[in-house]
């Protein structure tokens, strides 16, 4: 996918934590240039095949069809993190590095599109431009996550996993 990475050790953190076949991606690849990504941690390798999948052909094309310019950067709230699902006792997707929080994007005029500003708040190709991006994520993970989920996802899509046949889309 032209991505640029860093293959990492496998990692066994005890309480369900795990980095496992895992890399860590410094640059995605879109039609005819690099994408940025900031604040992402380990993923697995798996996750990474199709989040840059999901960048080039989702995130950038749709920037370049309905908001008139390409990313630069997609900004992301981090991934590996040994945690629970919120209000369970039920490791969340991040506690093996098969999730990521995005939170928006950068694009090469320069305007920054948040999940946070732009969804209920942005303009109307923003806001086209958000909902386009999960919809095209929900083709590719097997669970996202977004602002009309709840409201601890009200600044971010959560991607999580690889599909199989159908996917949690909210």
């Amino acid at each position: 996918m032209g991505a640029q990475y860093t293959a990492l050790d496998d990692r066994y953190m005890g309480q369900g934590c795990s980095l496992l076949s895992s890399v860590q991606l410094s640059s995605l690849a879109s039609d005819g240039a690099n994408l940025g990504v900031s604040n992402l941690g380990p993923v697995t390798c798996e996750v990474s095949q199709v989040f840059s999948g999901w960048a080039r052909y989702g995130v950038d094309r749709a920037a370049r069809q309905i908001l008139g310019s390409p990313v630069r950067t997609i900004e992301t709230m981090g991934s590996y993190s040994c945690r629970n699902v919120a209000g369970t006792d039920r490791r969340s997707g991040h506690a093996t590095g098969m999730a990521i929080d995005v939170s928006g994007f950068v694009l090469e005029d320069g305007r920054r599109i948040t999940v946070k500003g732009g969804w209920f708040g942005g303009t109307a190709q923003e806001q086209q431009f958000l909902r386009t991006v999960q919809q095209s994520a929900c083709k590719r993970f097997a669970t996202v996550l977004g602002p009309a989920y709840n409201s601890a996802h009200n600044d971010h899509l959560h991607v999580e996993g690889v599909i199989a046949s159908k996917s949690y889309c909210r």
